[in-house]
């Protein structure tokens, strides 16, 4: 158990951080968030982050039961955040079986599994990788790291406590105006770019900003290079130049971004965990040793064939398909993981298409099996990414991550019964034809169902993925400039102008960020907006469950 001898709020032992009252609320929490989010995410296609928003709601929970610490504060937070990235990887794979078939009839016992299979999987893959991501490489993690602050500085008061809820008041106003009254635009945009197929302009979003002034110049200048080559060089150049058409331009682009990524997976495996896999993978063989796990994870090879028979027999995956599968957990997580530590986004159903085009390659599965895969993957990858924020956060806490990771075990399955509970919901309630629709758009769902014929552009995609092994291993930031490749440029554009002004603040007013004023008002910042769109999700949820 973790010890602390910290008198600033920091508990002493892994009890007073994992408790029953802390357990009881991160469940209800829990509850209603990943209810929200699974609606929220068909609705809108998008997730707001949850972690600024739960740690709020716990820190005053707790604080109105009496005699709390951060610790139990981050370890509730950490339960109550869990199912909602769970929904988030339900609702941006599965649907696209509905679009594709809407006389597809899936049972619930399919997709139990398929949702509980890849929480179990990335809860054994979080425990494996904490360490190496959060303490040996160090990554940023921006909101895990903006939600420490704002539990930090919102219990000590005083001046600071102002600049931080004043920024998170603005930004909240701010949001609440162009989301829910419609008063300021969510996008200006660039028509001269977007006459190449390109998504140019800027996003106005505080959050982003944030993001970009967190993570520092150097990952967000990387970022909007792959921006820069994504859609001035590919689209806009090679259209100009007429190397190309508008379609193959976009197929290129697409495809380059992803070989990207998936590059930077196999480096990260090859150079960073295979050298270190005695002490990643140790304590699934290893008794005497947890190596750099949280737990004993003794049990997970048996749970890993567990879950190849059920795969192969009851969601008819097969052996081989089934095998990729877990396979590819392994790799879209250590990608999740690495991308939500640069960039503060999480594409997890980016990483079911490059698991499920795996699988189709390599065995004869059909187009529902395809989608199975997907899912499995997005929601062991959007578990993934969502908790190594509340590692990160509860790192700088000096958390004891073995309650984290217990927290993480309850939300995520408590998440995984929630959301596919929904999901049956409104099949029955809308039918399938409202996905894709206006009703549900589902765009991320949708973006599946377009790659479940195959990568679009192969050239593009190899040679994305040998050259960011390559950049990999000379530890250059290549996750970042897939990520930025592969986005729309609005999003890379906003997150460049935070960078930007953390770079112009380093340089001419260096004082204003030693004393940690700059990260306050990003944290603000970024708070007031997560915590607004979760409030406004939850709203929009109650009102189609009233319809």
């Amino acid at each position: 158990m973790s010890k602390s001898t910290n008198n600033t709020g920091y508990a002493t032992n892994f009890r007073e951080q994992f408790t029953p009252r802390g357990i009881i609320i991160g469940i209800i929490g829990t509850i209603i968030l990943t209810m929200s989010s699974m609606f929220i995410a068909l609705k809108l296609s998008s997730l707001p982050w949850p972690i600024m928003f739960v740690a709020l709601v716990s820190m005053f929970s707790l604080k109105a039961c009496g005699n709390t610490n951060f610790n139990e504060i981050n370890v509730t937070h950490t339960i109550m955040s869990a199912g909602s990235m769970v929904a988030g990887g339900l609702a941006f794979t599965l649907p696209g079986i509905w679009m594709l078939n809407p006389n597809a009839e899936i049972s619930a016992v399919k997709l139990l599994l398929v949702t509980l299979g890849g929480v179990i999987l990335g809860l054994i893959f979080t425990a494996l990788i904490r360490k190496y991501f959060v303490e040996t490489k160090a990554l940023p993690y921006p909101m895990g790291q903006a939600a420490a602050k704002e539990v930090i500085v919102g219990d000590e008061g005083g001046k600071k406590a102002g600049v931080l809820f004043g920024s998170m008041g603005i930004a909240a106003v701010f949001t609440a105006l162009r989301d829910w009254f419609g008063k300021i635009p969510g996008v200006l945009w660039n028509q001269k770019m977007m006459s190449y197929g390109s998504y140019g302009g800027v996003w106005l979003s505080p959050m982003l900003m944030a993001v970009g002034y967190i993570i520092g110049p150097l990952f967000i200048g990387v970022w909007f290079l792959g921006a820069i080559i994504g859609d001035f060089g590919i689209l806009i150049g090679g259209q100009s130049l007429a190397l190309w058409d508008a379609t193959t331009a976009a197929a290129i682009k697409s495809s380059l971004g992803i070989g990207l990524m998936v590059g930077t997976g196999i480096g990260i495996i090859v150079k960073g965990i295979l050298p270190k896999a005695k002490e990643i993978f140790g304590p699934m063989f290893s008794k005497e040793s947890l190596g750099d796990s949280i737990v004993s994870l003794r049990w997970a090879p048996i749970a890993m064939v567990v879950f190849v028979f059920l795969f192969t027999y009851i969601t008819n995956l097969g052996i081989v398909a089934s095998i990729v599968t877990i396979l590819g957990v392994w790799l879209a997580t250590s990608m999740s993981a690495q991308c939500v530590g640069q960039s503060g986004i999480n594409p997890m159903e980016i990483f079911g298409i490059i698991v499920l085009l795996a699988a189709k390659a390599v065995s004869s599965i059909g187009q529902e099996e395809a989608f199975f895969v997907a899912a499995i993957v997005a929601v062991a990858c959007g578990l993934a990414g969502d908790v190594m924020n509340d590692f990160k956060s509860g790192h700088i806490l000096n958390s004891d991550p073995k309650a984290q990771w217990f927290g993480e075990v309850i939300g995520g399955i408590i998440g995984a019964f929630v959301s596919v509970a929904v999901l049956i919901i409104i099949l029955k309630a809308y039918g399938a034809e409202a996905f894709g629709s206006e009703t549900f758009p589902a765009a991320q769902a949708g973006a599946v169902a377009a790659m479940v014929g195959g990568i679009s552009h192969m050239p593009a995609f190899i040679i994305g993925l040998v050259l960011a092994v390559v950049l990999y291993c000379i530890n250059f930031p290549v996750m970042t400039l897939g990520l930025g490749v592969y986005l729309p440029f609005y999003l890379s554009a906003t997150a460049f102008l935070g960078g930007l002004i953390r770079f112009l603040v380093n340089k001419f007013a260096p004082k204003f960020e030693e004393n940690g004023t700059g990260s306050i008002i990003a944290s603000g910042l970024l708070g007031g907006e997560a915590v607004v769109g979760v409030i406004i999700a939850l709203i929009i949820a109650v009102q189609i469950l009233g319809a």
